[in-house]
């Protein structure tokens, strides 16, 4: 095995076989690699954000959760209360966000607007796109530190508030029942009350749920700030300037899917959401998918999208 490690600023870290056997190694090898290296790996992990496998065979889902399990040292999360359509594949693996291929998805840190991040996601490419696709990761670190320091500052003070509506439909992927994996409103009351979710049941039975979370994290194990938050992906300035400007015109904003406020309730700038914008574009790296490949990515120290794609893509995601 060899490591590839670029400038510290370039993502991700590649770790590969070596000889011509590579792409051929059962996953057995990857997991006995695992087995001898995880400390190196973790340290690694810490210092680039994200390590990306390559080079081993394919592998099914169930290999792909004892991977996960082995690197984590944990076991896997759910995904109950997430934002995103998303498909169980079972063992705690899912489908990557289910969005049109046509949408591009804004980077961020998985679940930052909840109080149960995960502090690892692995995906998973069984099927690369045949065009596009590529999943678009940066440096948290990197964004904060550029970032407007008044921007961060206002951030930091006010907090930001997530607002989500839920369809009481339940074979839609936008509805309620999707989001928490059950038909039991019951189930949904306590798993709000247990993670400081505020909630309103609507006459029509749909679900407005709102969490206000800090707009900056600390990594667990480096004490390294970063910038944590979807604030600029809820904000339905996201969805383009046409669909905002068409949702003002309507007055139909409390009928979004998301959106995101300061903490105190005030109006986000879409001036600072456009430099926010800006400062994570100039720090992306774009992951072009080769079938088998397994990107780990410290969810604090770095955030990740989805770009545009055609043709059938299939990324899989675990997470701990």
């Amino acid at each position: 095995m060899n490591y590839t490690l670029p400038d510290r600023q370039t993502l991700p870290l590649i770790v590969e076989p070596e000889g011509e056997d590579r792409h051929v190694l059962g996953a057995e090898i990857l997991e006995s690699f695992l087995f001898e290296n995880r400390g190196a790996l973790l340290a690694r992990l810490r210092e680039s954000g994200a390590l990306l496998f390559r080079g081993f065979a394919p592998r099914s889902v169930p290999a792909l959760a004892r991977f996960a399990e082995a690197f984590a040292g944990s076991p896997l999360a759910d995904y109950t209360g997430g934002a995103s359509p998303r498909i169980s594949l079972g063992g705690g693996v899912y489908t990557s966000t289910e969005y049109p291929k046509a949408l591009s998805l804004s980077l961020h840190n998985e679940l930052s607007y909840t109080v149960r991040s995960p502090e690892y996601l692995f995906f998973y490419c069984e099927t690369p796109a045949t065009e596009g696709g590529e999943t678009p990761i940066a440096d948290s670190r990197a964004i904060l530190k550029a970032l407007d320091p008044a921007i961060v500052r206002r951030f930091k003070t006010r907090k930001i508030r997530y607002e989500r509506r839920l369809e009481n439909a339940p074979d839609s992927e936008y509805s309620w029942q999707a989001a928490f994996e059950t038909n039991d409103a019951r189930i949904v009351e306590d798993f709000c009350a247990d993670c400081d979710i505020a909630y309103r049941w609507n006459d029509d039975g749909s679900l407005r749920l709102c969490e206000i979370r800090p707009a900056t994290a600390k990594h667990p194990t480096t004490g390294e700030e970063v910038w944590f938050n979807q604030a600029e992906g809820f904000h339905p300035s996201s969805l383009g300037d046409e669909a905002y400007q068409a949702a003002l015109a309507a007055n139909s904003t409390d009928a979004l899917r998301l959106n995101a406020y300061f903490g105190d309730g005030g109006d986000l700038e879409i001036a600072d959401l456009e430099h926010i914008r800006a400062v994570t574009r100039e720090q992306m790296v774009l992951v072009s998918w080769q079938r088998g490949d397994i990107l780990v990515l410290d969810n604090v120290l770095a955030c990740h999208g989805r770009m545009p794609f055609s043709g059938p893509r299939k990324i899989f995601l675990a997470m701990a």
